[in-house]
């Protein structure tokens, strides 16, 4: 066996095929002037614009070499061409458009829900946006419809839940027959906030009960910081990807509740487990599962670049230790009752030290050996806040 701060070329070999076919998502927003609900922190070089946007996820992608796709808030990101002009601005970059993300918890008329809003013509605003969403979505080439609703009550006796969750299921289910063939729609939950009595669509069971009444395109999307302490993340991701019904993960990570922090800062080896329950559902079916890998940060402190790009390696760094757990002797473990033995085999994997051969990888592929260090040393944070701090200002705010 090789030791645990060095895996055998063989092993290697077996693995980076593999990784190099691990894809992951930037967030639009996660590039932009973000903060909590008592104010924001500013940063010079944050994005203002689409264009700004793609020019930071092209900066990523730039370095790490797997982040060709950005996610859009459709509300936030599409400019005044349309669909074309946000392909094409894509397409520019060398990047494509993702996910869309509808966006019905903004307007002051889904103060009591969009969905499953008591009055009906609320009701159809907000499917009517999804509709257009997906038409959108269809225009610049995006595959999956990525939804999250803030819909929830704050108070007991403030809405029929019974009613809520059927308005649920009658909107997802028309948006869903809207959809072309080849498009997915990912189905998000959470256990609070903004709503703090109940949400609507609380937690992976929901949302699984509500993809499967939406259609065969529909599956669960899981993000990481959207549980209860203490739930198992894993075992839900193994529930879900034996059901068929895992379709994407928003990655990020939390101390308390939905942090927003960056991936893998707080518990890395949680996210270690989710990814060894996906290789061993991927074995189990003999191909790769078909999930959306992407990001849902908005880093208030972290400059927004390098935040992403730590994201990106550590996604990486983890999904290639859960790649390393030799699932052979784990079974073979756990036929013979052997707990500490089947413990072993994640515990071996997790320690393996995987960044020189990740370095050397990333050579081999003509990326720089070292993503956040290339970042750093090309001035384009600097250059990006020269450009950008004067039109902050000009815009007023903070800046003025």
């Amino acid at each position: 066996m090789a030791s645990p701060s060095h895996p055998s070329d063989q092993t290697l070999a077996a693995i980076l095929p593999r990784l190099g076919r691990l894809s992951i998502e930037l967030p639009s927003w996660g590039f932009a002037d973000t903060g909590t609900r008592f104010g924001k922190f500013l940063q010079d070089a944050a994005a203002l614009s689409l264009d700004d946007k793609l020019d930071d996820a092209a900066e990523v992608h730039r370095v790490t070499g797997c982040c060709p796709q950005v996610a859009v808030h459709v509300l936030w990101d599409v400019p005044e061409g349309g669909a074309s002009a946000l392909a094409n601005a894509a397409a520019q970059r060398g990047l494509r458009i993702g996910s869309i993300n509808p966006n019905v918890f903004q307007d002051q008329c889904y103060k009591h829900g969009s969905v499953s809003n008591e009055d009906p013509s609320i009701r159809r605003r907000a499917i009517n946006h999804l509709l257009e969403s997906v038409r959108l979505g269809q225009a610049v080439g995006s595959r999956t419809l990525a939804l999250w609703f803030a819909d929830g009550t704050n108070y007991p006796g403030q809405g029929s839940m019974i009613r809520r969750k059927r308005w649920f299921t009658e909107a997802l289910a028309e948006v869903h027959a809207a959809m072309p063939v080849g498009m997915t729609m990912l189905v998000e939950y959470k256990p609070f906030e903004p709503a703090f009595y109940h949400t609507d669509i609380a937690d992976w069971g929901m949302a699984c009960a509500l993809a499967r009444r939406a259609g065969p395109q529909a599956k669960v999307l899981v993000d990481t910081g959207h549980h209860l302490p203490g739930q198992n993340i894993e075992h839900i991701v193994a529930f879900l990807a034996d059901e068929g019904m895992l379709g994407g993960f928003h990655f990020n990570d939390r101390h308390y509740a939905d942090d927003d922090l960056t991936t893998g800062s707080i518990d890395p080896y949680r996210v270690f487990r989710i990814f060894v329950a996906i290789a061993e559902a991927e074995r189990a079916l003999g191909h790769d599962l078909p999930i959306d890998y992407m990001i849902d940060q908005s880093h208030n402190l972290k400059p927004k670049i390098e935040a992403m790009v730590q994201t990106v390696t550590t996604v990486q760094e983890l999904f290639a230790k859960a790649l390393l757990v030799d699932l052979d002797a784990l079974d073979g473990a756990r036929q013979r009752r052997d707990i500490v033995a089947a413990e072993e085999c994640l515990k071996h994997a997790f320690a393996t030290d995987v960044r020189a051969a990740l370095a050397a990888w990333r050579e081999s592929r003509g990326l720089p050996a070292d993503p956040l260090a290339a970042h750093r040393s090309s001035g384009y944070e600097s250059r990006a806040a020269a450009a950008r701090l004067p039109r902050k200002r000009a815009s007023g705010g903070s800046y003025a």
